[in-house]
C-alpha cells in the first residue's frame, strides 16, 4: 500500500513520525509533500527511504490512501487540484474537524474517511477520532483501523460529537500542558522551589497519573478520593479550587464551539460551491 501525506506541518510530522515508529507503515511506501518543501526535506533527513512529492498532484497520482494535513480552509484547494487522481479505488483522509466526510464525498469519487489525530500518538498512545463516509468501503475501514490501531486507539464518532471530542482528545493535551505550567509557576511563586525541579517533579507525577489510570489501578473519581483524604492537605487545595475554577471549563468548550462554528461556516462556503 501506497500513502501519500499532504502537509507535514505540526500534525502531518507526527503522523508520519509514529507511523514510521510505530512500524505501522514502513518508510519507503510513504511519499510526502509539503508547500514549503524544505519542511518534508527535513523528515527525509531522518527517514531516508521516506519518498518527496514535488506537490500534492505527484502524491495523490501514486497513493493508495491520502491524508490531507493542511489548514481546514486550504482542503477545499487541495482536494480541486488532486481530484483527477482520486479514483474510485483510492481512499482519502482528511484530519481536521470543520470538514465532514459528506462534503468530501459530493466533490470526489473515492472512499472517504474523516480521522483525527492527537499530538499524544506521537508515543504511540492516546485517542483517533474516525468518522467513515457513506461510501466508504469496507476494505478501507478495516486497513486503516489496523494502521491506527499501531499508534492510537481508534474511537468511532458521530458528526454531533466531533468538536466536543476533538477539544478532548486533540485539544486537552494543549489545554493541561497550560494548566500544569500555571501550577508550576505558582509554585515557585509561592514557595522556595525553583522551576527546573517543580517541572520535573510535576512531569513525573503527570506520567505516573496516566499509569495508574492505563493499569486499571483507578478511575479519575476514585484517584482523587484516595488522595485527598478528609480533613487533610489535600482536600484544603480541593476546596480553593472547587471555589476558583467555577465555570471555567464550560467557558472554554463555548469558546471551542464558537470558533468551530466559525470555521464550519467559512467551510460550507466553500464547498457549496459549483
Amino acid at each position: 500500500m501506497n500513502v501519500g501525506i499532504i502537509g507535514t506541518g505540526n500534525m502531518g510530522r507526527i503522523l508520519i513520525e509514529a507511523f514510521i515508529e510505530g512500524k505501522a507503515i514502513s518508510p519507503s511506501s510513504i511519499m510526502i509533500t509539503n508547500r514549503t518543501i524544505a519542511k518534508a526535506l527535513l523528515l527525509k533527513d531522518i527517514y531516508k527511504d521516506i519518498k518527496i512529492g514535488a506537490n500534492d498532484i505527484e502524491v495523490a497520482a501514486v497513493s493508495d490512501v491520502i491524508f490531507i494535513c493542511v489548514k481546514p480552509l486550504d482542503v477545499f484547494k487541495v482536494i480541486d487540484r488532486i481530484n483527477p487522481f482520486l479514483t474510485k479505488e483510492k481512499c482519502l483522509i482528511s484530519i481536521t474537524s470543520p470538514i465532514s466526510t459528506s462534503q468530501i464525498e459530493r466533490k470526489v469519487p473515492c472512499s472517504v474517511m474523516r480521522i483525527i489525530p492527537s499530538i499524544t500518538n506521537r508515543a504511540l498512545a492516546g485517542v483517533s477520532l474516525f468518522t467513515l463516509g457513506e461510501n466508504c468501503s469496507d476494505y478501507w475501514k478495516v486497513e486503516m483501523e489496523k494502521i491506527m490501531s499501531k499508534v492510537s486507539v481508534p474511537i468511532y464518532i458521530d458528526d454531533k460529537l466531533t468538536r466536543v471530542a476533538s477539544d478532548i482528545v486533540s485539544c486537552g493535551p494543549a489545554f493541561f500542558s497550560y494548566l500544569i505550567q500555571s501550577f508550576i509557576k505558582a509554585a515557585v511563586n509561592e514557595t522556595k522551589i525553583d522551576e527546573k525541579t517543580a517541572t520535573n517533579l510535576a512531569s513525573h507525577m503527570l506520567v505516573g497519573m496516566g499509569e495508574l489510570l492505563k493499569q486499571g489501578h483507578y478511575t479519575l473519581p476514585s484517584l482523587q478520593e484516595k488522595v485527598s483524604v478528609k480533613g487533610g492537605i489535600t482536600g484544603e487545595g480541593i476546596k480553593v479550587m472547587e471555589k476558583e475554577l467555577g465555570n471555567m471549563f464550560e467557558h472554554v468548550f463555548q469558546a471551542t464551539h464558537d470558533k468551530f462554528q466559525e470555521d464550519l461556516e467559512k467551510v460550507e462556503l466553500q464547498f457549496s460551491q459549483p
